[in-house]
C-alpha cells in the first residue's frame, strides 16, 4: 500500500494529496496512464483504399472533377491507340475515366518519389544512429508526428518505428497501381478517390522523411528563429573548388560537409546545391550556400562553376552527364534512382576512384554510400579545379552578338516555350548590340531554362549559354538569402494562433509551394507573398518557392526573409524546409484540430479533415507547378480539406476540382450542435483551381481562405482584403459577394454601401451562421 501523500510546499508551488510513481501518474481523480493502449483508436487506422471512399465522393460531388485533356487518345495498351473523342476504347474506358486513370498514375509517380526518398533516409540514418534512435523534436512539440498519428494510430517513438509507417503506404501503393492496369478501375469518380489516396500516401511519406532527417541529423526543430544562409549565384566563390549537389536527398551533401568538417577543409571548398537538396544541406550546415531553385540548373552548369555534380534523386536533368562533359566536370551519381549509366564504385577505395575520375578513364561514378561520396567529390574538386579554370566554357560577349546574328527569325525558339516568351526578340536585339531583353528573360528566372529553343533551332543557336554569360554581367547583385528550413510548427504557436484562424481573426494561412515554371519569373510570386503578409495573413513556403522568395528584395535592398519573422504568427514568414517538408502544412492544420478543438487524431482521418475543411482558412499556392511529385501534394492537402491555386501551366495536369456555385444544395451543410442541416455557402469554392494571372490568382487565394466557421468579426475581416484585392487587380466589387454575407454584421464597414446594393440587386437575405459546421452525418450518409 502507498504511504499517504504529504504536503509539498516551495517558493513556486504548493500542493498536496499527490504522489509520484514511474509511468503512471496518480491524483485523487484516479489514473492517466502513459501505456498507448489507453489510447481510444478511431475508425480509420491504417485506411486501405476503400476506407475512406465515403469521404473522397462528398468532396467529388461537391468540387466535382473539370477534365482538360492533351488529347483524345489512349494509348496505353497493345488493344489501342483508341480514339476517345465520344467513343469507348477497346477495352471499354471512356475518355473521362482515362484522364482520371492518367491522374491517379502521376500522382502514383509523386507518392513514390516522396516515398522512396523516405525509405532511403529511414534506412540509412538507422544504419548510421540505430533502430532505437529516440525521436525527439524538442520540448516545444508533443505532436510529432500528426499525420502518421491519424493514420497509423501511433506516436513514432525511434527510428524504427517510422519503418511501420513506410511498410503500410508501400503496400497502399502497389494496390493503388494495380487499379491502373487494363481492365480494372471502370469509373472516374473512384480513379479520383484513388488519387487522392496516393496524394494522402504522399503525405504521410513526406513527414516519415523529414522526421527521421531532423532527429537524425539534427535539423532545426521547429525554430522560428532558424539563421538566414546565403542564396543566389552570386554568393558563390568561384576561386575555390566547388561541389554542387543538385536534387532532393541529403545524404550525399552532409556526406560531403561531414568529410570537410573532418578534414578542415570548410574554408578551402565551396559546397552549393540546386534544388531541395540545397535546403537540406543548409538545414544540416549553414556553411553550405544555395544557388536557387531548379530553374537555375542548366544555366548554372553551362557556367562551368561547378568542378564535381553530385546528383541524387528528383527533379535533376536527365542529360545533366552530356552537359557536364561539355566543361569537363565530373559527376557523381548517388541513389539508385538515377544511375547515369555509370560504374558502380560504392565498393572500391576511394583513392583509386578519385584517380580514374581525374584521369578521365570513367566518365563519371555510381556511389551509394554518402560518406564515401564526401571524400571521393571533395578530393576530385581539389585536384581538378585548377585545371578547369583554364576551360572556356561560356561564349564572350563578342561571341554572344555573333551567335545571335546567325538568327533567322523563323520564331521555332518562340512556339515550343512553354510560356511562349519573346526569345525570339531577345536574340535579334543581342545581334544588335542590345542585351536588355535576354537580360530581362535571366532576371528572376523568367526564362525557365529548358533548353527547348535550342533543340529547335534550325541554326544551333546556344541560347542558353548566351543568356548565362549575360547574367554573369551582374554577378555582384545575385546575391540573396533564405531562412534554414525549421521544420515543424511547435505546439505553443498553434496554441498561441488556433482561435484566431479558426475564428477567421487571423484571415488566413497561405502556404507558396511547388516548382518554379512560372509564366512570368519569380519575383510576381514573392510580390503575391509580400501582399498576404502585409495583410497579417501567415504565409508559410517550402522546397523551390521558398527559394523564390527570398531572390526578391523590397527598394531598401532588404529580402522578405529579413523583413519578416519565422514566427508562425500573423505577419510571420516559415520557411519550413524541403519538398518533404510539404507535410507539416497539412501536418500544423490537424495540430489545430487537435490542439484547439482537442480533436483526436488516431485513426481518425475523416473527423480531422471536416474539421480543415470546415473552419481552417488555409489555402496553397503552387504558381510554378510542374512535376507529378507537385500533383501528387496539391491532390493529398486536397483530401484533407485544403484547396489550392496553381499556375496557368497546371491546367495540363488535365483536370481541377472546381465548385459550382450555383447549385446551392451541394453547399449544404450539418451544423453538428444542432443537428440540422442548413443552408451553406460556397467557401471553399474550389479545391484545385488554376489561374490566369497574378491577379486573378492573389484574390482566388484570399476568397479561398473563407469558411463557414468564421464569425462575424473575422469575416468582415476576409471579406474586406477579398473586396479590396479585387478592387486592386479588377478595379470592381466582386459580383458574388452577396454569397458570402451571412448576416449584415459581416459585411466589412469600409465597404457596407456598396455591398448592401449588391445585396439588394440580388434579393438577398440572412441566414443563420452554423455553429459547428460539418460535412459528417449528412442526410443519405
Amino acid at each position: 500500500m502507498a504511504p499517504k501523500p504529504k504536503e509539498f510546499k516551495a517558493d513556486f508551488w504548493k500542493t498536496k494529496d499527490f504522489k509520484i510513481s514511474i509511468g503512471d501518474i496518480i491524483s485523487k481523480e484516479g489514473i492517466e496512464s502513459t501505456d498507448e493502449s489507453s489510447v481510444v483508436m478511431g475508425p480509420t487506422q491504417k485506411p486501405n483504399v476503400t476506407d475512406l471512399r465515403s469521404w473522397d465522393m462528398k468532396l467529388l460531388e461537391r468540387y466535382p472533377p473539370f477534365y482538360s485533356p492533351f488529347c483524345d487518345m489512349c494509348c496505353l495498351c497493345t488493344y489501342g491507340k483508341c480514339d476517345l473523342l465520344n467513343k469507348r476504347g477497346a477495352c471499354g474506358i471512356d475518355a473521362e475515366t482515362q484522364q482520371a486513370r492518367t491522374i491517379l498514375l502521376a500522382c502514383c509517380i509523386g507518392s513514390a518519389a516522396h516515398s522512396g526518398h523516405a525509405r532511403h533516409l529511414v534506412e540509412y540514418l538507422i544504419e548510421k544512429k540505430g533502430d532505437d534512435f529516440p525521436i525527439d523534436l524538442g520540448m516545444d512539440i508533443d505532436i510529432e508526428a500528426p499525420i502518421m498519428r491519424t493514420l497509423i494510430g501511433k506516436k513514432p517513438k525511434v527510428l524504427g518505428d517510422l519503418k511501420e509507417a513506410l511498410d503500410y503506404l508501400e503496400e497502399q501503393m502497389v494496390h493503388l497501381l494495380s487499379a491502373c492496369h487494363t481492365g480494372q478501375e471502370g469509373n472516374s469518380k473512384d480513379f479520383e478517390s484513388k488519387a487522392l489516396h496516393a496524394g494522402l500516401m504522399d503525405n504521410l511519406g513526406k513527414e516519415v522523411g523529414d522526421i527521421a532527417q531532423i532527429v537524425a541529423l539534427d535539423l532545426p526543430k521547429g525554430d522560428p528563429e532558424a539563421p538566414l544562409v546565403e542564396l543566389g549565384v552570386g554568393t558563390i566563390d568561384r576561386e575555390k573548388p566547388v561541389i554542387l549537389c543538385i536534387g532532393h536527398n541529403v545524404a550525399p551533401g552532409a556526406g560531403i560537409m561531414d568529410y570537410l568538417e573532418d578534414q578542415e577543409l570548410e574554408d578551402d571548398l565551396e559546397v552549393c546545391g540546386i534544388c531541395c537538396a540545397a535546403i537540406d544541406i543548409t538545414r544540416y550546415n549553414h556553411n553550405a550556400k544555395i544557388v536557387g531553385p531548379i530553374s537555375k540548373q542548366l544555366k548554372f552548369i553551362r557556367s562551368g562553376v561547378a568542378d564535381v555534380i553530385v546528383v541524387d534523386e528528383q527533379c535533376i536533368r536527365t542529360d545533366v552527364l552530356e552537359e557536364a562533359k561539355k566543361n569537363n566536370a565530373v559527376v557523381i551519381a548517388t541513389t539508385d534512382k538515377m544511375c547515369l549509366g555509370l560504374p558502380d564504385k560504392t565498393n572500391e577505395d576511394a583513392d583509386k576512384i578519385v584517380s580514374e575520375l581525374i584521369n578521365n578513364q570513367i566518365d563519371g561514378a555510381l556511389i551509394l554510400n554518402p560518406d564515401k561520396v564526401g571524400e571521393v567529390a571533395t578530393k576530385v574538386a581539389m585536384k581538378t579545379s585548377g585545371e578547369r579554370s583554364k576551360v572556356q566554357v561560356l561564349p564572350d560577349m563578342d561571341e554572344v552578338v555573333e551567335f545571335a546574328k546567325k538568327c533567322t527569325e523563323c520564331e521555332w525558339c518562340v512556339r515550343v516555350c512553354p510560356n511562349s516568351l519573346p526569345m525570339m526578340d531577345a536574340v535579334v536585339a543581342a545581334g544588335e548590340g542590345d542585351i536588355s531583353k535576354m537580360e530581362e528573360l535571366y532576371k528572376n528566372d523568367v526564362c525557365y531554362s529548358c533548353g527547348r529553343c535550342e533543340q529547335e533551332c534550325p541554326r544551333d543557336i546556344p541560347i542558353i549559354s548566351m543568356m548565362a554569360k549575360v547574367g554573369e554581367k551582374d554577378l555582384e547583385n545575385q546575391k540573396y538569402n533564405v531562412r534554414a528550413g525549421r521544420g515543424p510548427v511547435q505546439d505553443v504557436e498553434v496554441r498561441r494562433v488556433g482561435a484566431p484562424i479558426v475564428l477567421g481573426d487571423i484571415p488566413g494561412v497561405i502556404a507558396f509551394v511547388g516548382c518554379t515554371n512560372y509564366p512570368d519569373g519569380g519575383e510576381e510570386v514573392a510580390k503575391m507573398a509580400e501582399e498576404f503578409l502585409e495583410r497579417n495573413y501567415i504565409v508559410v513556403t517550402t522546397g523551390c518557392g521558398a527559394m523564390t522568395l527570398g531572390e526578391y528584395r523590397d527598394e531598401e535592398g532588404n529580402t522578405l526573409y529579413e523583413r519578416y519573422s519565422g514566427s508562425f504568427d500573423a505577419k510571420g514568414l516559415v520557411n519550413m524546409g524541403s519538398c518533404v517538408s510539404n507535410a507539416h502544412i497539412p501536418g500544423v492544420a490537424i495540430k489545430i484540430a487537435n490542439i484547439f478543438a482537442k480533436k483526436p487524431l488516431e485513426g481518425n482521418f475523416e473527423e480531422i479533415a471536416d474539421y480543415i475543411l470546415n473552419r481552417v482558412g488555409a489555402c496553397g499556392v503552387a504558381w510554378g507547378a510542374y512535376s507529378q511529385k507537385a500533383a501528387a501534394i496539391a491532390t493529398g492537402v486536397n483530401r484533407w480539406g485544403i484547396p489550392v491555386v496553381v499556375g496557368p501551366q497546371a491546367s495540363k495536369y488535365r483536370r481541377l476540382f472546381l465548385g459550382r456555385t450555383d447549385k446551392e444544395d451541394s453547399w449544404r451543410i450539418n451544423d453538428l450542435r444542432k443537428h440540422t442541416e442548413v443552408a451553406g455557402e460556397p467557401a471553399p469554392e474550389h479545391l484545385l483551381y488554376a489561374a490566369e494571372t497574378i491577379g486573378e490568382a492573389t484574390v482566388m487565394t484570399a476568397k479561398l481562405c473563407i469558411r463557414p466557421n468564421d464569425t462575424s468579426k473575422g469575416r468582415q475581416l476576409k471579406l474586406n482584403h477579398y473586396i479590396d484585392l479585387n478592387k486592386k487587380y479588377f478595379g470592381t466589387l466582386p459580383h458574388d459577394i452577396y454569397k458570402f454575407v451571412r448576416v449584415e454584421k459581416d459585411i466589412p464597414i469600409t465597404y457596407k454601401r456598396d455591398v448592401m446594393q449588391i445585396l439588394e440587386e440580388n434579393n438577398w437575405k440572412p441566414r443563420e451562421i452554423p455553429q459547428e459546421p460539418s460535412l459528417m452525418d449528412m442526410k443519405g450518409d
